[in-house]
């Protein structure tokens, strides 16, 4: 197996159990080979030796994928996280980040020199697959998705060419990558445009007991209109041992002086508690990093987008698919929109969702395989609860709704181009281990 270049891990290898080993506990798949690819060539050569030896493919960087699309069970896994060096040019503000890259290393490369973009919430998530479906983080309201943010992207195709996509080269594949996940290539490099910083933030937390948090989200949900965009407005409902609660507050990267009118209107809705935490950039990228690295962890969620929130979505977000808000139910949150985020026309990207005011996401995570069906079944309850309000959805957030999941991801005419571009690009489908956008044929 020395002509497939790279390094080749089989179940015969001492480190196969550790290589295929995914963020999801669930996720328990055997793949035939794995290649650990370190240039675009090793991931050429993985495609065409897949292609002789018809093997499923799949694509591995960060292994965040929550139903475990990285790991192909009896085919090929092109392993990308060799590949994660992260080049910063401070002078043009440009980043260089490799396909197998983790936002970790962006942030840790660009912040020191006061330089940052987008990049998720999680620093073990892969840039690959947060830029491919979008990339929401706490600077896009001020700054833009990820993928607004890329300049260009080096691509291997599912015919093995190398490939650029940019505004120049390529631009409906450039257009494509820009929100319609890994359906069109293997992204080796991305190009990032970069922005000042300053590495300050802080968090605003905001408690309220559930009997009075439908009021307060009220008036929570009045501030989005008018917040700065160095605010993004969070929400919170949940359990975590000391008693159902709602947290509202924000999140704000920048010099927080100008936070004081916001602080004020959240102490107005008399909450039973607060906190302020100040934070450096870099701290609170990794802020959740603890409780999501664990790999025994098993995990689902479900995601929306909601174009406006009602009284009647408040109720249903607070009640979490029961009839009283009450139980071991999934823990779920907001996320404020809007910003830089809708000054992209919607028709630049394959990204949809630019109306979005908040998305919403509820997560569960357990370690017993024995509560697999009542996890499932709970989280898809309340998911079910809140998608009469949505308007659409994440395609980073879907799990296991297939077809009907991308249908919601993106509008008929996006999905038209969308599959077109396939069938241009790959209409052998053999980039099918994604929120699959299908060729016609």
């Amino acid at each position: 197996m020395t002509d497939l270049g790279g390094e080749v891990v089989t179940p015969d290898s001492p480190e196969y159990d550790r290589t295929r080993q995914v963020w999801n506990a669930m996720v328990d798949r055997r793949p035939a080979l794995i290649v650990r690819c370190s240039t675009p060539d090793d991931v050429a050569t993985a495609i065409r030796h897949a292609r002789e030896n018809d093997l499923e493919v799949s694509v591995r960087c960060g292994g965040h994928s929550v139903v475990g699309h990285g790991i192909a069970d009896g085919g090929l896994v092109i392993d990308l996280r060799p590949m994660d060096r992260v080049t910063v040019d401070p002078e043009a503000r440009r980043a260089r980040v490799q396909g197998g890259a983790l936002l970790g290393a962006l942030d840790r490369a660009s912040l020191p020199l006061g330089l940052g973009t987008t990049a998720g919430n999680v620093s073990h998530t892969g840039v690959g697959g947060l830029t491919l479906g979008g990339g929401m983080g706490w600077l896009a309201r001020q700054h833009g998705l990820t993928c607004d943010n890329v300049v260009s992207f080096e691509v291997v195709t599912a015919d093995g060419r190398q490939v650029r996509a940019s505004a120049d080269e390529n631009p409906d594949l450039f257009w494509g990558l820009r929100g319609g996940g890994g359906n069109f290539g293997v992204v080796t490099d991305f190009e990032f445009r970069l922005h000042e910083v300053t590495g300050r933030t802080t968090q605003a937390i905001f408690t309220f007991p559930v009997d009075s948090a439908a009021e307060a989200m009220r008036g929570w949900r009045e501030l989005a209109a008018t917040a700065p965009r160095q605010c993004t407005l969070t929400a919170w409902v949940g359990d975590v041992g000391d008693g159902l609660h709602v947290d509202l507050g924000f999140v704000w990267v920048g010099d927080p002086t100008g936070m004081v009118e916001l602080t004020e209107a959240l102490r107005d809705l008399r909450p039973s508690g607060e906190q302020i935490i100040e934070r450096s950039y870099l701290e609170l990228q990794q802020m959740d990093d603890y409780d999501l690295e664990a790999p025994h962890h098993r995990r689902y969620w479900k995601g929306h987008f909601l174009a406006e929130l009602s009284d009647d979505a408040i109720e249903a977000f607070i009640l979490r698919g029961s009839p009283d808000g009450t139980g071991e139910l999934p823990y779920a949150s907001f996320q404020a929109y809007g910003g830089a985020i809708a000054d992209v026309p919607d028709d630049a990207t394959a990204f949809s969702g630019r109306d979005t005011v908040f998305e919403f996401v509820s997560a569960t995570r357990w370690t017993d395989p024995a509560e697999d069906e009542w996890r499932l079944q709970v989280a898809r309850r309340y998911g079910a609860a809140m998608e009469p309000f949505a308007n659409g959805v994440y395609v980073n957030s879907l799990t296991d709704e297939g077809v009907a999941g991308v249908r919601r991801a993106y509008s008929p005419e996006k999905l038209a181009r969308l599959t077109a571009l396939k069938d241009a690009w790959d209409p052998d489908n053999l980039f099918h281990l994604n929120q699959n956008i299908a060729p016609s044929a």
